[in-house]
């Protein structure tokens, strides 16, 4: 049995740049066992499964489509940039015709739609709030190896249990490039916490283009998963669903020009809307793959 795969390096316009993600159409039934090791055979931070909805449907014509996401050891419940790899690929590689399409997830329906040359994902908003006197000393250690040289200089630490994701905001002493040059202790992180409360990391600070700076940019972070088998992941849609009511709230304004800057990095525009309920996430991507794969 082959099925197609294509990779799109989602935020990004160029091939090499952005985040890869594996998306695999799917017309048939396939075991979770299977997609797991599709998954751990790609070996990247996220492979998603996308399959028509709605009887006599095909690609061209289809509105609706179940979207599953799985990172090389697990599934998961949202995934920003291989959302917006699969609308990619089901807009540019597959040829449907329609301005919007709508995701069946583990996060409920989450819709896309086509706006000039850029594609607009509708994701539901995940505010983070302040640890509790219980979390904080469970959570102290994580902090600590998660941030290394720059501890002292965490002004802000918050929890979305929603998507369990730990935002760590460090002071405007930190610059993009000590963020850049920040070096996590990924195995003390894996040791230090079991996934009960924490799955993912979100680092940092606030760029000045709120303040009519040089940089054009309002935020920018990085984001760390060893606990989903990815150390650090290069743009990271659903960690700026966390990043966008906190930083929409911060810097007063309600859209946010954002980098997420490890080594590949990309660029994402954020909105809150619906008094914020709904975060948009605004973002293109580039095919670089489109081949098969045999899993007989």
């Amino acid at each position: 049995m082959k099925l197609q795969i294509f990779t799109a390096d989602a935020f990004s316009s160029r091939p090499f740049d952005g985040n890869p993600a594996a998306v695999v159409p799917l017309t048939e039934d396939v075991n979770d066992e299977t997609l797991q090791k599709i998954a751990s055979e790609m070996n990247l931070s996220e492979t998603a499964y996308i399959r028509p909805i709605g009887s006599g449907l095909d690609w061209t014509e289809a509105g609706r489509f179940s979207l599953r996401w799985f990172t090389p050891v697990k599934e998961i419940r949202l995934c920003g940039h291989a959302t917006l790899a699969s609308s990619h690929v089901i807009f540019s590689c597959l040829g449907n015709k329609n301005k919007e399409i709508k995701f069946e997830t583990l996060s409920g329906v989450l819709v896309v739609r086509r706006e000039d040359n850029q594609l607009v994902m509708d994701f539901p908003a995940n505010p983070a709030v302040a640890l509790d006197s219980k979390q904080t000393p469970l959570l102290a250690p994580l902090v600590e190896a998660s941030t290394t040289t720059l501890r002292t200089k965490v002004q802000d630490v918050k929890l979305c249990s929603a998507i369990k994701y730990l935002l760590i905001r460090f002071n405007d002493s930190v610059t993009r490039k000590d963020l850049e040059n920040l070096q996590p202790n990924y195995s003390e992180m894996a040791k230090v916490h079991d996934g009960s409360l924490v799955m993912g990391v979100i680092l940092t600070i606030a760029g000045d283009a709120h303040k009519g700076g040089s940089s054009k940019y309002h935020v920018f972070s990085r984001f760390l998963a060893p606990l989903y088998g990815v150390n650090e992941d290069p743009v990271t849609g659903s960690a700026h669903t966390v990043l966008g009511p906190y930083w929409t709230e911060e810097l007063g304004t309600k859209e946010l020009l954002c980098r997420q800057c490890c080594k590949r990095g990309g660029d994402v525009t954020v909105s809150i809307r619906d008094c914020g309920q709904r975060v948009y996430l605004k973002g293109v991507a580039t095919t670089v793959i489109n081949g098969q794969i045999s899993i007989d």
